[in-house]
């Protein structure tokens, strides 16, 4: 059955891997909202920008009378939510943004979904979806053993994960008190195409094939679960179509690895496909103090997505890295032009 889906965010990393896949494996139409701050490009959506199904608004989620206007225009049956300021290392620069985008904003479009639903009839209703994307960050830190399920009680340690924390609650409370039909879910980290060379596996990639210093925070010990980008947007599409309102679902890739074995495995991968005569990348690696209050270790318990609903990754880390490596060496222009421009690859969040 074609829907309408309205996704907000639409054209940073996660959110154009859910458009590409909505417009190349279903019938659905889509309706980006984004704001087009530093990590939006559209140039991720330009593989789907010419098709009818598809159509793009430049607008805040944060303004209350654009989301208003995008929801009477479109007519959506899913919202999916995947607007926000992302960064642990911005938000210790600059919390402000973090609260204004990921409160205030979803509190905008919460309330714009709201006023939407309640003009449905009574099958639309029924049928609408608000999924709102999040992150295992808000549950804090594990220490060795054991992994983040769905009851998990959150205790976010940075600005980025307290104010997606306070998203998320917000979202339970507008399915709890007014009926919202919402759905949840809380990913690991996710890697792979077009991913804004900020975060850690990109920027390793680009410095690597620069010959730049492959800075490591701390030890280098912090783990991390590993998500493929274009698995987790199976997995979103999913949620969307299939969940059941007032759930929420956790996704992870079931790949954990300590940041210096990712960054590694980085530097044979591109010594194999991207030779260096001054030798192994590997060389390039240093260790810098870490960053404020740095979370040690991320793991998530996937089986609930699994049985409920079908998913798992498609992907090996291994598998998904290679392709991601490929990727950069294959589209040096997409992200030249982040680097020549908006984002040169220094270090953000060094200060408390």
């Amino acid at each position: 059955m074609t829907r309408r889906f309205l996704v907000t965010g639409g054209a940073g990393f996660i959110g154009s891997a859910v458009v590409r896949r909505l417009i190349r494996e279903t019938t659905h139409e889509v309706l980006v909202v984004d704001k087009l701050t530093y990590a939006g490009n559209l140039d991720s959506l330009q593989p789907v920008a010419n098709s009818p199904r598809y159509r793009f608004r430049q607008a805040d989620i944060c303004d209350a009378a654009a989301m208003r206007a995008a929801f009477a225009d479109f007519a959506p049956d899913v919202v999916m939510h995947l607007a926000a300021e992302s960064h642990v290392d911005r938000s210790i620069d600059g919390p402000g943004a973090f609260i204004q985008t990921n409160l205030v904003g979803t509190f905008t479009l919460l309330q714009a979904a709201l006023g939407h639903w309640r003009g449905l009839d009574a099958a639309r209703r029924a049928a609408f979806r608000f999924h709102h994307i999040s992150t295992d960050e808000v549950f804090g830190s594990l220490g060795p053993e054991g992994a983040f399920t769905e009851t998990t009680a959150y205790q976010p340690n940075s600005p980025y994960s307290a104010s997606k924390a306070g998203s998320d609650h917000l979202v339970r409370a507008w399915q709890h008190t007014y009926g919202l039909p919402t759905v949840l879910s809380n990913c690991s980290n996710n890697y792979g195409p077009y991913h804004f060379p900020e975060k850690l596996i990109p920027l390793m990639i680009l410095n690597a094939l620069e010959g730049k210093p492959l800075p490591v925070y701390g030890d280098g010990q912090n783990v991390r679960d590993w998500l493929h980008v274009e698995d987790h947007a199976a997995a979103l599409t999913l949620i969307a179509e299939q969940g059941l309102p007032g759930e929420s679902y956790n996704v992870g890739g079931n790949a954990e690895r300590t940041n210096l074995q990712v960054v590694q495995a980085i530097c044979a991968l591109v010594d194999a496909l991207a030779p260096d005569a001054a030798g192994p990348r590997s060389r390039l690696i240093s260790f810098v103090p870490d960053r404020p209050g740095h979370d040690r270790r991320y793991a998530i318990d996937a089986a609930k997505i699994r049985r409920d609903l079908g998913w798992q990754p498609s992907l090996t880390f291994e598998e998904g890295l290679r392709r991601t490596v490929e990727w950069y060496l294959a589209n040096r222009s997409w992200w030249e032009r982040i680097r020549s421009g908006v984002y040169r690859g220094e270090r953000l969040g060094a200060s408390a």
